[in-house]
C-alpha cells in the first residue's frame, strides 16, 4: 500500500467562489470519500504573502487529495469524476488554468520539535521541482538529511512531505512542470514573518545566527513556489461507509 497526494489547481468561476465552498463541504466531499483509497482532502486558497515575489500564481484555489492504494492504476483516475462534476456544474473557472498532478509520496510528514499535535496547519509551502538529470541520489540526501532538516527547523515551519511525479495521473491529463512534489507544512501566527525568517536563514542574514548550507546542485532552478492558507479541512475517509 502506498500514499498518493492528488494536487488540484483551479479557480472559482465568476460570482461562485461561494457554491465552490459549500460543495467541497456537501456533495463533493461525500463523493470523494467513496473512492477506494481514500484517505483524506484539504482545500487551500492562495497565501496572502508569497516567497519567491516573480513566480507567476495563476491559481486562487487548491485542494490535496490523499490516497492509500495497492492499485493506483484502476482507483486513483477515479478522482477525475467527481472534479468533473465541479467542472460541470460551472463552478470550476474555464479559463484555461485547471490542472491535477498527482505524486508517489515517499515517506510520511517528517515533522521538527516545532509541530503541535493539537494545533491545525496553517499554510502549506508546495514546490513543483526538478532532479538535475543523473543526480537523483544526491538530491533525495540532501533533501533527507539536510534541507527537510533546515527547513522545518525554521519558525513557523512544522514539517515536510515529498513525493515524485506517479505514472498513473489523473484525468485531464497535461504536462507538469515539476517531477517532484515538496510540502512544507506551516503552524504560523504570522505568514510575512515566517516567509521572512526563512528567506533570511537561506542568505545567511538571519538576526538568529542561523544560516543554512548551500543549495544542493542536483536541484533544478526549474521550480516553482506557492504559498497557500488552509481554509477547509482536513476531511477525512467517512468511517461509517
Amino acid at each position: 500500500m502506498e500514499e498518493y497526494v492528488v494536487a488540484h489547481f483551479h479557480n472559482a468561476a465568476p460570482e461562485c467562489e461561494a457554491r465552490l465552498t459549500a460543495a467541497f463541504s456537501g456533495q463533493h466531499r461525500a463523493s470523494v470519500q467513496r473512492l477506494r483509497g481514500f484517505f483524506q482532502m484539504q482545500r487551500f486558497v492562495l497565501g496572502e504573502q508569497q516567497l519567491m515575489a516573480d513566480i507567476a500564481q495563476p491559481w486562487k484555489f487548491l485542494t490535496l487529495y490523499e490516497f492509500h492504494l495497492d492499485r493506483p492504476e484502476l482507483h486513483l483516475p477515479a478522482l477525475a469524476t467527481p472534479i468533473a462534476d465541479l467542472r460541470d456544474a460551472g463552478l470550476i473557472a474555464a479559463d484555461g488554468t485547471e490542472r491535477i498532478y498527482s505524486y508517489r509520496i515517499y515517506a510520511p510528514w517528517k515533522y521538527s520539535a516545532n509541530f503541535q499535535p493539537d494545533r491545525p496547519l496553517s499554510h502549506m509551502m508546495l514546490l513543483l521541482a526538478n532532479v538535475v538529470p543523473g543526480r537523483e541520489a544526491e538530491y533525495h540526501q540532501w533533501y533527507d538529511e539536510v534541507h527537510s532538516v533546515e527547513v522545518s527547523n525554521s519558525p513557523g515551519y512544522i514539517g515536510m512531505k515529498r513525493g515524485g511525479l506517479a505514472e498513473v495521473q489523473v484525468p485531464p491529463v497535461r504536462y507538469c512542470p515539476g517531477d517532484q512534489l515538496i510540502l512544507g507544512g506551516m503552524q504560523s501566527d504570522n505568514l510575512g514573518d515566517t516567509l521572512g525568517e526563512f528567506f533570511a536563514r537561506a542568505m545567511g542574514t538571519s538576526p538568529s545566527g542561523v544560516a543554512w548550507g548551500p543549495r544542493s546542485k542536483a536541484a533544478s532552478t526549474a521550480r516553482t513556489v506557492h504559498i497557500f492558507k488552509s481554509i477547509q479541512g482536513p476531511f477525512a475517509a467517512d468511517q461509517g461507509a
